[in-house]
């Protein structure tokens, strides 16, 4: 099996286990593991999982952590390579500027692994306005990571172990990266509706755009460029796994409906060439109206059409 199929879950989802309330860190059973993607064929990830360290027949927390934050290394360089920094802040300071307040702005990437996002846009410091970026995560490793990059760079941005929509104090913006796809019919819905019960006045999600050639193009660049043997097969996996245009606007409409959403810049140039990621991108009410002015020329790669097409 080359590239697994939509419905196949990544070894990544598995082999970690959280309470949704708590956030509590759980055992997870490594042959029960095993079992399962035996069960959907995929001996490949079968194997990659059995390479794992294990106490007592469960998963080793620590070693799993020390793969995950290794493996989360590696998908930085693929956003360095794909520029996605840019592309974020292409959008998120025009609806930043949309959303406008007198207070501090507070701008949360929703499962920001080692925040490479937060880090960037940061970095960068071209967001505009009274800005603060967040970066949630439920990984304390992660985080952890997260953190110590941060204050290596003397960056001014902050990470927390905590549900981006629990926090005390909450997002005016919401964004990710490579999220979407994690979640499946209706608990794609449901996560818009925490968007809508949120405070947030707007959000900007980032993910892989499936076409024909995807997973072809994912797995060259995985065999390449990755050397962890779980980045390459989730990598591949998270291709085959990615939402279209038409699944996000409806999951985005059905959850949020107060939010205005579409696509964005989903192909190269104006040409048929799919981008390999595309955004979904919504605000409220008037929100809305002056991000779409605020961005000027690139208006018109927004799309709210089902059937996709934007340039």
């Amino acid at each position: 099996m080359l590239f697994g199929t939509k419905e196949q879950p990544e070894i990544s989802d598995e082999i970690v286990s959280y309470d949704p309330s708590t956030l509590a860190r759980g055992r997870v059973r490594k042959g029960e593991v095993e079992s399962l993607f035996e069960s959907l064929g995929n001996r490949r990830a079968a194997r990659i999982v059995r390479s794992l360290p294990e106490r007592g027949g469960f998963l080793d927390p620590d070693a799993v952590d020390r793969l995950l934050v290794n493996v989360h290394c590696e998908m930085q360089r693929m956003s360095e390579e794909f520029q996605h920094g840019r592309r974020v802040l292409e959008l998120l300071s025009a609806l930043v500027a949309a959303v406008g307040a007198k207070r501090r702005l507070r701008v949360v990437d929703l499962g920001c692994g080692t925040g490479y996002v937060i880090r960037w846009l940061a970095a960068c410091g071209r967001v505009g306005g009274r800005v603060e970026l967040i970066g949630a995560d439920y990984n304390a490793a992660l985080v952890g990571e997260a953190r110590r990059l941060a204050g290596e760079e003397g960056l001014d941005c902050s990470f927390v172990v905590a549900n981006a929509f629990r926090l005390a104090e909450p997002a005016d913006v919401l964004l990710s990266t490579g999220v979407l796809h994690h979640f499946r019919g209706e608990a794609l819905v449901e996560l818009f509706r925490q968007h809508e019960a949120s405070r947030a006045s707007g959000f900007l999600h980032f993910d892989f755009q499936p076409s024909p050639i995807a997973p072809l193009g994912s797995w060259l660049f995985h065999r390449i460029r990755m050397r962890q043997p779980l980045a390459r097969h989730d990598g591949v996996l998270s291709a085959v796994r990615a939402h279209p245009a038409p699944t996000l606007l409806s999951a985005a409409r059905a959850g949020a409906p107060s939010f205005r959403a579409s696509m964005y810049a989903t192909r190269l140039w104006g040409t048929p060439i799919p981008r390999a990621f595309h955004a979904v991108v919504g605000a409220r009410g008037e929100v809305w109206e002056r991000f779409v002015r605020g961005l000027g020329r690139r208006a018109a790669r927004l799309d709210d059409r089902e059937g996709g097409g934007a340039r």
